[in-house]
């Protein structure tokens, strides 16, 4: 899992992909950053992180889109499938190296943390709130994302699919406002994403929203697992 760990990081850094992502993702958070704390020279971090919940949606399936189609794409995929290796330690290799990109990613706003206590003192334990939910939406993703890469031999499809998936998964709430029967609405609305992320925005540490982010990563990552298992002996 080391080696495809370190493989993986490696190749987002040999391609433009890494740096594309990174320069999109600091871009937005500086200019929300910029316009909802140091114009008004105050430590509230609350509106960057929700502001930024739509920028990773559409983020994340360009960071994912690579994991496993180019490989697949390429044949290249048959080395480790044939290879004695886990599949298991394949996928959360895989997996890793893009939540580590994602985690330089968010890296940025201990710097930021730093900028704000030149003029107030920052609210360290919303600013860890923050990072620790929009991790863990970020590694939600990235297991969807994931996912969707190991079905398809395009990249261009990969991220397609990707953003079109965030996309409803951006409007889960309002199809839930629009679901006249309770108990369905009351299921989507346990599905948003966008619902379980808030409450990190706002300093609110629940069991339950932890508990969310990892069983959809969980999920996904299995059912990766079993593409990639299908795909060894099919």
């Amino acid at each position: 899992m080391i080696a495809i760990l370190k493989r993986e990081i490696g190749s987002y850094f040999t391609s433009a992909i890494g740096y594309v992502v990174l320069s999109i993702f600091y871009f937005f958070s500086g200019l929300f950053f910029y316009n909802y704390c140091l114009r008004y020279q105050t430590s509230e971090l609350t509106y960057v992180f929700y502001n930024l919940f739509l920028i990773i949606l559409f983020l994340i399936p360009i960071l994912t889109m690579k994991l496993f189609s180019e490989d697949k794409k390429h044949k290249s995929d048959q080395t480790y499938l044939t290879a004695p290796i886990n599949i298991s330690s394949i996928v959360f290799g895989k997996f890793l190296s893009a939540v580590v990109v994602f985690a330089i990613g968010i890296a940025i706003f201990i710097l930021f943390a730093v900028v704000i206590s030149f003029f107030t003192t920052p609210a360290w334990s919303v600013i860890f709130c923050n990072i620790l939910g929009i991790l863990l939406l970020g590694a939600a993703l990235i297991s969807i994302g994931m996912f969707i890469s190991s079905l398809t031999e395009s990249q261009a499809i990969a991220a397609m699919l990707g953003m079109f998936v965030g996309l409803v998964i951006y409007m889960l709430n309002s199809i839930a406002s629009l679901v006249n029967i309770s108990w369905i609405s009351n299921i989507i609305y346990g599905l948003s994403f966008m619902s379980h992320y808030y409450n990190f925005t706002y300093g609110i540490i629940s069991l339950s929203d932890i508990v969310f982010f990892l069983t959809i990563s969980g999920i996904f990552i299995y059912l990766t697992a079993r593409v990639l298992e299908k795909r060894r002996w099919g």
